[in-house]
């Protein structure tokens, strides 16, 4: 796995893999993957309710996939925070590009209007997995 993918989740969610670097090759495991045999190595980050494992499968190899924003059938993960700005300076600042600048919704463009005030942005991890930051408000926020 490469470093630089585990860095690239550290900066975007603030906290350190609880596991990183790590291995698996066993039979019972390849199995639960429907794969006969493999190995893999992977890094894990847990968050309240959420486990994100970043894995890189060295036997066997996959075909990269081609995720695209505007693909249909893509999709994307959505990670809430509570300043979009902030996130992607930081995450900016560790060399992350972005697809374009963080985005505050106006009133008259997104449903519900109370939504509108909303900021997002949008970028790729280093495999090319579509993904948004997003500071709700209104319609969009949820408890």
């Amino acid at each position: 796995m490469s470093t630089g993918r585990s860095r690239s989740y550290q900066a975007l969610l603030g906290v350190e893999p609880v596991v990183r670097d790590e291995s698996m090759r066993w039979p019972g495991f390849a199995q639960s993957q429907g794969l006969p045999t493999t190995k893999l190595r992977y890094a894990t980050f847990n968050l309240d309710n959420l486990g994100i494992d970043l894995i890189q499968f060295q036997d066997p190899i996959g075909d990269p996939s081609e995720p695209a924003a505007n693909r249909p059938g893509s999709m994307h993960l959505c990670f809430k925070v509570d300043d979009v700005r902030a996130v992607h300076g930081r995450m900016r600042d560790t060399g992350f590009d972005f697809l374009g600048e963080p985005y505050t919704f106006i009133e008259g463009e997104v449903y519900p209007a109370e939504a509108h005030g909303t900021e997002v942005a949008y970028f790729n991890d280093p495999d090319g997995t579509n993904l948004e930051l997003i500071a709700p408000t209104g319609g969009f926020a949820r408890p």
